[in-house]
C-alpha cells in the first residue's frame, strides 16, 4: 500500500488510551450536554456513543447497564465492514469490482439458464445496492442457503441502475471474502485490520444456516471497535501512520456513487457508496437499523458512534443526525480557537452526567391503590393469539418491582421488572439477556417494557388494565420472529 496523505495521525498509542476534553478540540462540554439532553428529550434509547475530533476522543459514554466492553450487535453496519473486505481482497488482486458475481458461484446457479439480468450482475452493482432485485432475496426463499437464494430467485429489473436495499447482496459479498481468503470473514478481517487497531477479542459475525458469516447484518462489536474502523477509513485507511486499508477503494467506497433519492427520510437521501451511506454536511456513515451509526464529517475531522435501540420510535435514527445537526454542527462550523477555555463547572456537570447514564425506565407511577389486590390473584385468559392460558402479578411491597407471571404451551414463565430501574434476566424461553421495567400508567394500567440486549435486539411493550376482576392484556413485538407469541390481545377474568 502506498503511503498517502490523511486528516489526523494517531501515533504509538491507542486512541482511548486518553480520553481528552471537549474544549481541547474546540468544542464546549455545553455542546455535548446539549446533545444528550437532545436524545433524551426526543425520547432515543441509547445504549452507548462516542465522540471523536482531530484524532482525539473527547467524549465516551454508556447508558447502564451497557459499558465500554459490551460487545452490541451493530446489525447493518456489518455491510461496512463486509465491502472493507472486498476493498482488501481486490488489492490482493483478487478480484475486480467489474468482475460478474455468477462467475465465482457457479454452484449455487441452479439448473435453469440464467437470468440475464443476472449474469449482468457485477461486483460493483453488488456494492451500490443496485442487484436486480426487489428486496432481500434469503426473505422470498425459505430455504437454509441464504447465498443460493441470491441465484435462483427470479429478477426483476436491470442491475446496476437503481438503488434498492438488499441485504442479500451484502451476504454474497460476504460469501465470496470466505471463498476468495479461504477462511471466515472475521478472521481475514482481523489479521488485516482488527488486530492491528487493537479491536476486543470478543468480535464475532453470526453465520446463516448453513456456516456462512451474515455479511449483511452479523457483527457484534463494541463502541471502541466501531470507532477504530470509522476512524481509519475516515482517516484513508491510516492508523498510528499505519496504512491498513487501501485509500483509493475507501475514496470510492465513502463517495456518492449512486442515488437515493426515493428513500423515506432526509439522511438516507444523501447517496450511497460501496455499502457506506452518505450524510448532510458531505459526510458518510456506517449505518446498522436501531441507530447504530458512525458518522464520519471529513471536512471537520468529526466523528460520533452511536449505539442504541429506537426500533419503536419513528424517525428514531435520524433524530440522532439532528442531535447531531443542532447542537455540535455549529461548533464545529464556528471553528473556535482550539483549545478553549475550561469551566469548571461544566465540566464536572458533563463528567457527572456520563457517569449517571442509564437506559430509560418506563415513565409512570410505582406505586397503585389496587396493587395488593392483584398480587397473588391468578387470571384465567380466553383464547389468544399469544396462546396465553393464565397470569398472575408478583408486586414487591417496597414497591422496586415485580413479576409477570404466565403460562403459554411452553411451560410457565416469569418476567420481573423494576419500578424506575431495570431488572436484568433471560428472557423466557430463549438465552438472551433482557432488562425490563415497568409503571402505572394510570390508576389500573400497568405499562411493562422488555429489551432484549443480547445477540438479537429488539423489544415487548406490554400493557395490562384491570377492572373489578378482569384483566385485559395488550402486547407489541419487536421485528424479531422469534417475539411471535408476544404481539395481540387477551382478556381474562380473576379466578
Amino acid at each position: 500500500m502506498g503511503n498517502s496523505k490523511h486528516l489526523s495521525t494517531c501515533q504509538n498509542k491507542d486512541i482511548f488510551s486518553e480520553i481528552t476534553t471537549p474544549e481541547s478540540v474546540g468544542i464546549p462540554s455545553a455542546a455535548v450536554l446539549g446533545f444528550i439532553d437532545e436524545l433524551k428529550k426526543d425520547g432515543l434509547c441509547i445504549h452507548g456513543f462516542s465522540m471523536m475530533k482531530s484524532g482525539k476522543v473527547f467524549t465516551e459514554g454508556y447508558y447502564a447497564p451497557f459499558h465500554k466492553d459490551f460487545e452490541h450487535r451493530v446489525y447493518s453496519v456489518t455491510k461496512s465492514f463486509t465491502s472493507l473486505a472486498i476493498g482488501l481482497l481486490q488489492e490482493e488482486g483478487k478480484l475486480s469490482l467489474s468482475d460478474h458475481i455468477c462467475d465465482y458461484f457457479p454452484d449455487k446457479l441452479g439448473e435453469r439458464e440464467v437470468h440475464p439480468y443476472l449474469a449482468m450482475t457485477t461486483i460493483r452493482d453488488m456494492l451500490i445496492m443496485a442487484t436486480p432485485y426487489r428486496y432481500t432475496t434469503f426473505k422470498q426463499l425459505e430455504i437454509d442457503d441464504w447465498v443460493k437464494t441470491f441465484f435462483v430467485v427470479e429478477p426483476n429489473r436491470y442491475p446496476g441502475k437503481c438503488f434498492c436495499y438488499d441485504t442479500s447482496s451484502s451476504h454474497v459479498l460476504a460469501a465470496l471474502v470466505e471463498r476468495l481468503s479461504g477462511r471466515p470473514m472475521l478472521d481475514y478481517l482481523k489479521e488485516k485490520l482488527l488486530i492491528p487497531l487493537g479491536c476486543s477479542e470478543g468480535m464475532k459475525i453470526l453465520k446463516d444456516p448453513v456456516g456462512v458469516s451474515q455479511g449483511g447484518s452479523g457483527l457484534l462489536c463494541t463502541v471502541r471497535d466501531l470507532t477504530k474502523v470509522a476512524y481509519t477509513c475516515m482517516n484513508k485507511g491510516v492508523y498510528q501512520g499505519k496504512q491498513l486499508l487501501p485509500a483509493d477503494y475507501l475514496k470510492e467506497a465513502t463517495s456518492f456513487q449512486i442515488s437515493t433519492c426515493l428513500q423515506p427520510v432526509i439522511e438516507e437521501q444523501q447517496g450511497y457508496g460501496y455499502q457506506f451511506w452518505r450524510c448532510r454536511n458531505n459526510g458518510f456513515a456506517l449505518y446498522g437499523i436501531g441507530g447504530q451509526l458512525a458518522i464520519c464529517l471529513p471536512d471537520y475531522d468529526f466523528m460520533l458512534v452511536t449505539v442504541a435501540d429506537t426500533l419503536s420510535i419513528p424517525n428514531g435514527v435520524q433524530g440522532i443526525y439532528e442531535a447531531l445537526w443542532h447542537q455540535i454542527l455549529p461548533c464545529l462550523k464556528a471553528g473556535e480557537q482550539t483549545p478553549l477555555p475550561e469551566a469548571a463547572f461544566i465540566k464536572d456537570k458533563l463528567l457527572k452526567t456520563l457517569r449517571g447514564l442509564k437506559v430509560s425506565t418506563v415513565e409512570g407511577l410505582s406505586a397503585c391503590a389496587i396493587a395488593p389486590h392483584i398480587t397473588g390473584s391468578i387470571y384465567e385468559l380466553g383464547r389468544n393469539p399469544m396462546l396465553l392460558s393464565s397470569c398472575s402479578f408478583e408486586f414487591q411491597r417496597e414497591e422496586s418491582g415485580g413479576s409477570f407471571i404466565y403460562t403459554n404451551p411452553a411451560g410457565t414463565h416469569r418476567l420481573d421488572f423494576g419500578f424506575g430501574t431495570m431488572k436484568l434476566q433471560k428472557f423466557p424461553d430463549t438465552e438472551y439477556d433482557c432488562i425490563s421495567s415497568a409503571a402505572w400508567v394510570t390508576e389500573n394500567t400497568l405499562h411493562l417494557r422488555t429489551s432484549i440486549i443480547d445477540e438479537c435486539f429488539s423489544s415487548v411493550n406490554m400493557s395490562f388494565t384491570f377492572e373489578d376482576n378482569t384483566i385485559t392484556i395488550a402486547m407489541k413485538k419487536g421485528i424479531e420472529p422469534f417475539l411471535e407469541l408476544y404481539d395481540g390481545f387477551a382478556s381474562g377474568i380473576k379466578c
